[in-house]
């Protein structure tokens, strides 16, 4: 846990706002934030300031003498169902529109009576909304009834970087007020309030408590799955993996231009017609697994129905390495199954150990999730065993680690719809390597998580989808 994090978790366990915070060091809320998000380290003497207000050792904040008993106390119970992470839902962004899209449904069933919604958009919400589309679906949500939708780009003490705040208005008086984080895969959190959600149903929150409970009672991952969500879980899949599929297949018979402005060209249709007189098998494989993550991802960036796996913008990885294993092996519709559940727990664990929002910790949250839970995915088809499909996973995250989510004009399109190629095809590469060399590795899957949260959050936040650095301020119009 770094000092940013320490903080953070400090003032929440004491329930003291940002504001509060600034207040007893002498400080603005603003400078709080800045020290939340790594943005800048607090003096010397607002460390001693601090640990006299939590009542630790300053020690706590200079070193990690006390991190060990910490990480015990704040490590998460349990984990939710893979319902919570598996969502089909329209792109191009599970935290650009299908979060939002929730929140405004929320919203307005709460307040039948408002003839008018007022909704301000903050952090990466609000510099990548209109490329996301966020805007459209706020107002196509909430129609017939009017939306004033606006982008604040200044204010940074939010709790989330993609934060918004929805005010209901029956003629000129106001009559409801939230505040919602739409924290990635689709699902959000509404502040000072609970909502219904997906249960929490797995015991285990790291992957050596899995691992050593399946060594145990001999299980494999996929049946550790069913053990603790039940049989139903399978019917569930199975629906997730035909969405899988379906996308994959439109997205392979079409063409065309993608929505935005950038006049991207579909290239799905190209990459899978396309074969060279000459073709090895290398060369095959290499351009039919890139077809297929291309059909998912330009699915997507046209705002159709895909799967979040673990989000919309990383959504073709995991389906074009099965689609590709499930056509050259012949592995059944109940295998493809088998292998998705073994992949959510990985998705699962980097949910809840770290995050899966390029908002947060970039784009290594998303396309290296995916790429991890596809790694996991294929290892399991295969008939690795759990520590080979530990490394495959550990391998997928620790090459992506520091990857920025900077996309041009902030559309899920240059650089997201290759990525997604190049993460399958990586994922592929993971297995190999873990097929033979999982006895020599040094590092665990649930340290690489750690790391990758570490990580995402030292990241400046121009590279965490605002589109304010990288390759997001390229001008290609």
């Amino acid at each position: 846990m770094d000092l940013s994090e320490k903080i953070y978790n400090m003032r929440k366990k004491s329930s003291i706002s940002q504001k509060e915070l600034g207040k007893l060091t002498g400080v603005s809320n603003r400078a709080v934030s800045k020290w939340e998000t790594g943005l800048s380290r607090p003096s010397t003497a607002n460390l001693y300031k601090l640990s006299k207000i939590f009542n630790v050792p300053v020690e706590y904040f200079i070193s990690d003498i006390a991190e060990n008993s910490m990480a015990i106390q704040n490590k998460p119970k349990m984990m939710k169902t893979l319902r919570d992470l598996y969502k089909i839902g329209r792109g191009p962004s599970s935290s650009h529109t299908m979060g939002p899209e929730k929140a405004c449904q929320l919203f307005s069933e709460k307040n039948p009576n408002a003839d008018l919604f007022k909704i301000i958009l903050y952090g990466s919400l609000a510099k990548t909304g209109s490329g996301h589309g966020t805007d459209k679906v706020i107002e196509k949500t909430l129609a017939p009834k009017r939306a004033e939708i606006e982008f604040n780009y200044t204010e940074a003490n939010i709790p989330h970087p993609n934060t918004m705040d929805m005010y209901a208005f029956r003629g000129n008086e106001q009559i409801d007020y939230i505040r919602v984080l739409s924290v990635g895969g689709g699902r959000i959190e509404i502040e000072n309030a609970q909502m219904p959600d997906e249960a929490d149903v797995y015991p285990h929150t790291t992957f050596e408590e899995i691992s050593a409970y399946c060594l145990e009672n001999r299980l494999t991952l996929w049946q550790y799955v069913f053990e603790v969500e039940g049989e139903e879980i399978f019917v569930y899949l199975e629906n997730i993996w035909s969405a899988m599929k379906k996308s994959i297949n439109e997205g392979l018979s079409s063409d065309g231009i993608l929505p935005g402005g950038l006049n991207v060209v579909k290239k799905a249709k190209h990459l899978y017609s396309q074969r060279h007189i000459d073709e090895s098998s290398e060369t095959r494989e290499n351009r039919m697994v890139c077809s297929y993550a291309f059909a998912v991802s330009e699915q997507n960036a046209c705002g159709e129905k895909i799967v979040t796996a673990p989000t919309c913008g990383a959504s073709g990885v995991l389906p074009a390495v099965l689609y590709y294993q499930q056509i050259k092996r012949g592995f059944s519709d109940s295998d493809i199954v088998k292998a998705l559940a073994t992949a959510g727990i990985i998705g699962n664990l980097i949910k809840t150990n770290a995050s899966i929002s390029g908002a947060e910790c970039g784009c290594q949250a998303e396309i290296g999730s995916a790429c991890a839970m596809a790694a996991a995915a294929l290892g399991e088809l295969l008939g690795l065993d759990i520590g080979q499909i530990e490394y495959a996973a550990e391998i997928a995250i620790e090459h992506h680690l520091g990857l920025t989510c900077d996309p041009i004009c902030g559309l899920v399109q240059i650089p997201c719809i290759e990525r997604n190629a190049v993460a399958a095809m990586r994922a592929i590469n993971a297995v190999s390597l873990a097929n033979f060399l999982s006895d020599t590795r040094k590092i665990s899957l649930d340290k690489v998580i750690h790391t990758m949260k570490e990580t995402g959050l030292d990241l400046s936040k121009s590279y965490k989808e605002t589109s304010e650095g990288g390759l997001a301020k390229i001008k290609v119009f």
